[in-house]
Order: structure tokens, then sequence, then C-alpha cells
């Protein structure tokens, strides 16, 4: 709840401000009609009966009262704006799908000066891509032989991160294929209901559509529709690469496998969504592929106004904590009273 320059946090704690007349008149009419003192005769205290009642129990509930409405206001968190930042976002949206397929395990790319499988320098890339865009949130769509929601679209990144070191290509939990057109229908499932200055897929695969119950052009077509541009990105080398494999001694061992990327197909998802193809058959060319997305999708920048607030929660309190000490301190010294 905002009001101007003040903003209430839990504004639903106020509503014990209307409890507390109703604890005061309780109280009164249980605890405040019960006599001090019994008498057998009025005539041994007659000589007192025109005595005017002290003020000083006035105070002491004065001071109980306001502590406790203080400490209500309190716990409704009030905060007041100190000012205004300026900052700037540029409202993309992004999905992107990560091939999990077995082939994305062919170790035809380096990585730190090692040999490195296609799975491993992808999710390095793309790692760098989501640190370099704080403001966007990205999403993750894991496919093979199917499709699933590996991290909902986020702003935070440190989560969807965490989601993508969990991927392990090749996994004997998935089923093996590659669902190019099932991972587009993912992610314009995550993308079609959001309100943003764009929004993309970005997919890599290193392979040809061979399973799933959606066709990829058919995708395209209904990603087009929806507005969402598509990129795609052709991971490997060109002819054949190394798969691992253990040999019977339990020694590590590698086969040249066929390079069957369906570049025609990945060519014209992009073409038909107004999107891009490319191919990356290196660690420094998919970063420089994910640079240039980067550098193509800035689109309009949104600037916000918010307020940096300061909280008077601690305030309230220790001014409340205050004013019970002084009634404890005042009760026992000033105006002690006899049982």
């Amino acid at each position: 709840m905002n009001l101007g320059d003040l903003r209430i946090d839990s504004p639903w704690w106020l509503l014990l401000l209307v409890l507390l007349p109703l604890v005061a008149w309780a109280r009164r009419r249980w605890l405040g009609g019960r006599p001090a003192l019994m008498f057998s005769s009025v005539q041994l205290v007659r000589g007192i009966m025109g005595l005017a009642k002290p003020k000083s129990g006035v105070l002491l509930g004065f001071l109980r009262w306001t502590a406790l409405l203080l400490f209500v206001l309190g716990m409704a968190r009030p905060q007041w704006g100190e000012g205004t930042e300026k900052i700037r976002a540029s409202g993309i949206d992004i999905a992107v799908a990560f091939d999990l397929s077995s082939s994305m395990l062919a170790e035809d790319f380096q990585l730190q000066g090692k040999r490195a499988n296609r799975a491993a320098v992808a999710k390095e890339v793309l790692k760098g891509f989501v640190n370099d865009r704080p403001a966007d949130r990205i999403g993750l769509v894991a496919f093979a032989g199917r499709a699933y929601i590996a991290a909902p679209l986020t702003l935070d990144h440190d989560f969807l991160l965490a989601n993508l070191d969990r991927l392990e290509a090749g996994s004997e939990a998935i089923e093996d294929g590659t669902a190019i057109g099932s991972a587009i229908s993912a992610g314009l499932n995550r993308l079609r209901d959001l309100d943003s200055e764009s929004r993309i897929i970005i997919l890599m695969t290193d392979g040809q559509n061979n399973a799933g119950t959606v066709a990829p052009l058919t995708a395209a077509e209904a990603a087009d529709l929806l507005g969402v541009k598509v990129y795609t990105i052709g991971v490997g080398t060109r002819g054949v690469a190394p798969m691992p494999y253990t040999d019977v001694f339990g020694r590590k061992r590698y086969r040249d496998v066929e390079v069957n990327i369906d570049e025609e197909t990945l060519q014209k998802i992009a073409g038909q969504t107004g999107g891009q193809y490319f191919r990356a058959d290196s660690q420094r060319k998919l970063r420089e592929i994910y640079d240039k997305i980067d550098e193509m999708e800035k689109t309009e920048v949104e600037v916000e106004r918010f307020f940096n607030y300061d909280e008077w929660f601690p305030y309230l309190v220790i001014a409340g904590l205050a004013l019970l000490l002084l009634e404890l301190i005042l009760a026992n010294t000033v105006w002690l009273k006899l049982p």
C-alpha cells in the first residue's frame, strides 16, 4: 500500500488497531470495577471518599496503550521514500532450448585447452550469455526424445544456472532422440502469455528432428503467429566427430560418428520467425554467436522509476519498548501502589 512517499509493506497488521479499543473496554468492564480493599463499614473510609482519583493511573495507562499502538504500527512495516533512482531494463524474455541427446557427448570441441564434448562447451558459453543479461527473464527448455521445462523464465539467474549445471546429455533418465518441434513448442508455452518488449527462443541442437509429436516447421509457424523470434544454432564440426565410449577393459576410447545437422530445417525455422541460423564448430564461434544475438536483441530500453525506502520498523519498536520501560519504572518508584 502506497501513500505518496509512505509505503505500508504489511497493511493487514493495521487491523489490530481496531482491537485495541475493544481490549481497553473489556479490561475496564471486567477488571476496572474490582475493589482494591474491602471494609466492613463505609464509616471507616468516609473521610477519604471525596478524594479524587490520582492521575498517575491515567498516565501509566497512556504509556502502555501508546506502546501497543507503536508495536502494531511497527508490524505493519511503514517505509518512507528517501528518493528516486533510475534503472534500465531491456524487457526481453528468452527461452533457451538445450539439446541433451546422446550425440551432444561427441568431443569435437576444446575447453580450456582440453578436449570437451558439445554439451559442456554449450553450457559454458550459455553461462556467460546469461550473466551478461541480468535484466532479462531467461528460461531453460531441455530436450532429447521429449522436451521439458528445466527452469521457468526468471530473473533469478543463480537458480537458472544451478539447473543448467544439473543437465546431463545422454542420460539414461531421458528418452534419446531429437525433438526440435517439441522443444520450440515448450518454449512458446512459456512465452506466449508474457507482456514484454521482445520474446525470443534460442535453439541449440546437433542433429535432425526424429522424435516428438510436433513438426519443427509447424512449431515455427506458431512462433511466427505469436511474434516470437527463433534463433537456431547448429552445434558441432562438419564431417565426422569423435564419440567417446568405454571398451571391455574399462578404458576410454573414441569412434568417429557422422554429423547430420539438418541445417536446411534450422534455416527455415529462423527465417520463418525473423530470427537467424548460426553454425558453431568451436567454443570461440559459439561465443561469437551469442554475442551477436546479444547485440541484435538490444531492443527499446525501458526506464523505470522507484523509491529507496527507509524502514521504520526498528524505530517504532524501540520507541514502544522505551515507553513500556518508563511505565515499569514509574509504577515501581514514584507511583508505587499497594495491592
